[in-house]
């Protein structure tokens, strides 16, 4: 369904992210940031640059790292103070466009940055019943602004490359969110299967990539964003003095190195097997149905009832993300973050026993 109209149902509060729902006590499924300790390689420059902090940060060294990363030009590279000041960025700087679509249930903070700066925006609403996959003809052809994540923050549905490639040409815009693509390695798939990072041919194409994920960074605020030489120079001329902090920087090369890469694709395929365990445990429950085929570090499941049912995992012991703030979904469903398989036996206990009272 496309519409720029209003809903008869509820707005969605956009605003809304899965750290409110955690408390003190909590089993903590609500939240996408991976919890370990940090490994030294990332650890010890991060320390070592608080000895650097009477400095102005000095992005250089970081933003040639990701490009080397990613086979480009460091001028196609803008680091930015975690992947969401990436949409202000974007949602600032483009003020002159005239028809931007934002592709739902996605991360909510894409639309929110451009209402705040002032555009009215088109919503593309992927059908639960086709298990959220994007159709290309969706889109409308004369938009000049399209963003969409791949993966995809809440369904954890992977794109095909192909298709999302499908949608770029002259005079637009197109952002793809891959904040969770170091998640989607799938087993006898390594690597980042339908990734766009390294493409350069494509116009007008914008990657927004986050490292807050993966390496439990949220509170470091690091991320950046990979496209065309003089469209980042446009968000750039938008973005505060020195935005990225000396230690976030340190953290950004770390995690440009090939040591890192071979850990981040390690931890990709035991995610992947991790994620396949919870779907097969939430696919045994009673009216539990489990949306599509989930790519990332989390699940959608839908039941009816799950506004309810979270009030109850709440009250015992466990927070999961609501559905209901997404546009495109509702109260029936919720977000599950994938943890290791004795957290997801000891989740899948509780949640039976309350869909049995």
């Amino acid at each position: 369904m496309l519409t720029g109209a209003p809903h008869p149902t509820p707005e969605p509060d956009l605003a809304h992210h899965g750290d409110a729902e955690v408390g003190d006590g909590l089993v903590d499924l609500a939240v996408n940031v991976r919890r370990a300790p940090m490994p030294a390689w990332l650890a010890d420059p991060v320390r070592a640059s608080l000895d650097d902090l009477a400095g102005y940060p000095d992005p250089r060294p970081a933003r040639a790292a990701v490009a080397a990363r990613h086979r480009r030009p460091a001028d196609e590279v803008l680091l930015t103070a975690g992947a969401a000041e990436g949409f202000v960025l974007l949602a600032q700087a483009l003020r002159g466009v005239r028809r931007p679509v934002v592709v739902h249930p996605q991360f909510t903070e894409p639309e929110a940055a451009l209402r705040a700066a002032g555009h009215t925006v088109e919503r593309v609403l992927l059908d639960a019943a086709d298990d959220f996959r994007l159709h290309t003809d969706r889109i409308p052809a004369d938009a000049d602004l399209v963003m969409i994540g791949n993966p995809t923050n809440p369904t954890s549905v992977l794109h095909p490359a192909a298709d999302l490639a499908a949608l770029a040409r002259p005079g637009r815009v197109l952002v793809i969110d891959e904040a969770f693509a170091d998640t989607s390695a799938a087993p006898g798939v390594p690597g980042e299967p339908e990734s766009l990072a390294a493409r350069r041919d494509l116009p007008g194409l914008l990657v927004v990539r986050s490292l807050t994920k993966t390496w439990g960074l949220a509170g470091l605020r690091i991320g950046y964003l990979l496209g065309e030489a003089a469209l980042l120079e446009r968000l750039a001329a938008v973005q505060p003095l020195w935005a990225v902090a000396t230690p976030a920087l340190a953290a950004a090369s770390a995690c440009a190195t090939p040591v890192a890469v071979q850990a981040e694709r390690a931890i990709a395929a035991q995610l992947a097997d991790e994620r396949a365990y919870l779907v097969h445990r939430m696919s045994a429950l009673p009216g539990v149905r489990v949306a599509g085929r989930p790519a990332s570090a989390f699940v959608l499941v839908h039941r009816p009832g799950a506004d309810r049912l979270r009030v109850d995992l709440r009250e015992r012991g466990w927070a999961v993300r609501r559905g209901d703030t997404f546009p495109g979904l509702g109260p029936d469903w919720l977000r599950i973050a994938v943890r290791d398989r004795a957290t997801t036996d000891a989740f899948i206990e509780v949640l039976a026993e309350i869909l049995e009272a």
